[in-house]
């Protein structure tokens, strides 16, 4: 498998993708296209590697097969390695966990559009208006749902990591870099997701990348 990404310190559909590939175990490689460079559109015009998804990523090469959008790689990847490593087996966490991540894949613009994915930023906060601390509170509301009824057996959302915390790692990060205050329980599943080893990882590479997005660092 080789999964295109785009520059890691600004891509969170990119760290979701990346993040289904270590949970699903299969081994693959990880080419980087830096986003928004000058030659942007000549470049996603013509890298064959993105061409099927219009020049966005994440986008999963399997064989013969195409994967582009975040939640599709990590639904083909389920089927590839068996839905339970994704999923919680119990049908009604299973439930509240398809629900959870469905809604954080389609909603929350404001929230994305005030904090944009940033992992250069360190906790310096923004103004945020009525809608963008909705949906934070929204947020948090779908994180006290999955611990109280279901993380008893770990740190993530349903207790052992999996779909539900790839979907809400970049918020979790994002809620971390412009210091945002959150009450306990969301601090330390926050914190849960930013200590575990493979965001460290992604931190420590998108560390070493020298491409900037100047509409991004504020």
């Amino acid at each position: 498998m080789k999964l295109v990404i785009g520059n890691r310190r600004y891509s969170s559909w990119s760290l979701r993708g990346w993040l289904a590939c270590r949970q699903s175990g299969l081994p693959f490689d990880c080419a980087v296209v830096p986003l928004f460079g000058p030659d942007w559109h000549q470049v996603r015009a013509t890298l064959p590697l993105i061409a099927p998804s219009a020049g966005k990523v994440p986008v999963l090469w399997h064989g013969d097969t195409v994967v582009w959008d975040s939640l599709g790689i990590l639904d083909y990847l389920a089927d590839q390695v068996g839905r339970d490593r994704f999923w919680p087996r119990d049908a009604a966490a299973a439930g509240l966990a398809r629900s959870v991540v469905a809604e954080m894949h389609g909603g929350f613009a404001p929230l994305r559009s005030a904090l944009p994915f940033n992992l250069g930023r360190h906790q310096a906060p923004v103004a945020m208006d009525a809608a963008v601390i909705a949906d934070i509170d929204r947020v948090l509301t779908l994180w006290a749902a999955a611990r109280a009824r279901f993380g008893q057996g770990g740190p993530f959302l349903f207790g052992a990591f999996g779909a539900a915390d790839i979907a809400f790692a970049p918020v979790a990060l994002r809620l971390i870099s412009y210091g945002v205050d959150l009450p306990g329980f969301a601090a330390a599943y926050a914190d849960a997701v930013n200590e575990h080893p493979w965001i460290v990882q992604w931190r420590a590479d998108a560390a070493q990348e020298v491409w900037r997005i100047e509409r991004y660092e504020f």
